[in-house]
């Protein structure tokens, strides 16, 4: 039995990376391609495609074979991308867990400095580097420079600065498979990446390595241009941030959930609601929780009129689809 049991535990990888992507034939060789150039090598790749219609499954079982580290999953019809990003943890097995996207690239040592800081501090359950964007040919366009002191030692304290609004790279750091498994996860809803960290960081400390070691690829064919088009002087220290900058969480949500294409959505409101089950669904003392209602209600003040749109939105849309109706009947009537 213990022969058994060694073999099957020395045959688990430590580190379990899952790439969601869909249409990435663009970039994702180059993604892989820096994935397996890591210094640290005892990791499990997980690939699952959502239906591409381009050369990614092609791509992807090329490498599956060459390389037995690498699964190629692929699902039948497009699920969203939220669905698809829960199922790649779903199928790891790794102590260890990190996201990568089928665009962006990591330095050789990426993976080795963030297992080495979890390995040394238990408290740590995600760790990251310093990020740079590149274009769609791989040269650097701007650092990344929004900090966050996600370390702190108090829960209130990290769930005030994940609220800052930042781009969620951490999302792509390494992550304990343990931390990952006692929050939900990720949501079919605008901003479900934030709040997906948000949970995370209520639950233990997040670090962040002082280097460079995370390139995150700019190009038009991803989300963040589609529905975010600012984001870029978002990222940048020295320019002001306004509220005309925020992403389309609308069109986000569609993006994270297919199936609520053409419904009537509430996705501010619907936010809202998820950072308030966030502190209530969490194991936070009576003191964190009313601290963070204080840094909710600071942190989201002025922005109640995103509320009032939603309703606007639901009633334009509401209006519309009844319509129609109305000029048939009249038509009818006539």
């Amino acid at each position: 039995f213990f022969e058994y049991w060694f073999f099957m535990n020395s045959n688990q990888p430590r580190l379990s990376i899952g790439l969601p992507v869909y249409n990435g034939e663009k970039f994702i060789k180059e993604a892989i391609d820096s994935l397996l150039a890591q210094t640290f090598e005892d990791f499990e790749i997980i690939i699952s495609d959502n239906a591409s219609t381009d050369k990614t499954e092609e791509i992807c079982r090329a490498y599956a074979e060459q390389d037995k580290r690498i699964s190629y999953y692929r699902n039948e019809k497009n699920i969203g991308c939220a669905r698809n990003f829960n199922r790649v943890f779903e199928l790891s097995s790794g102590e260890y867990f990190k996201w990568a996207a089928h665009d962006d690239l990591h330095a050789p040592d990426f993976i080795k400095k963030c297992i080495e800081v979890l390995d040394q501090d238990p408290t740590i359950i995600l760790c990251h580097s310093q990020v740079y964007f590149i274009d769609e040919q791989g040269d650097f366009l701007q650092n990344y420079d929004i900090k966050l002191k996600a370390d702190a030692l108090k829960p209130h304290e990290r769930f005030h600065e994940l609220l800052t609004k930042h781009l969620c790279y951490q999302c792509y750091g390494v992550i304990r498979a343990s931390a990952l498994r006692m929050i939900p996860p990720m949501g079919g809803y605008g901003n479900a990446d934030g709040i997906f960290l948000l949970r995370l960081g209520i639950i233990g400390r997040f670090y962040e390595i002082p280097e460079y070691l995370f390139f995150a690829r700019s190009h038009p064919q991803q989300s963040m241009s589609m529905f975010f088009p600012n984001y870029l002087l978002f990222a940048d220290k020295n320019q002001k941030s306004s509220l005309s900058m925020l992403p389309d969480f609308y069109a986000y949500t569609v993006w994270f959930d297919s199936a609520k294409k053409g419904q009537v959505l509430l996705p501010h409101w619907r936010i809202l609601w998820e950072y308030i089950l966030s502190i209530w669904r969490s194991p936070l003392s009576l003191n964190d929780r009313l601290c963070c209602h204080r840094s909710l209600h600071q942190q989201l003040k002025g922005t109640e009129y995103l509320l009032l749109k939603d309703f606007l939105k639901a009633l334009q849309r509401l209006w519309k689809s009844w319509q129609p109706v109305s000029i048939q009947e009249q038509q009818i009537t006539f």
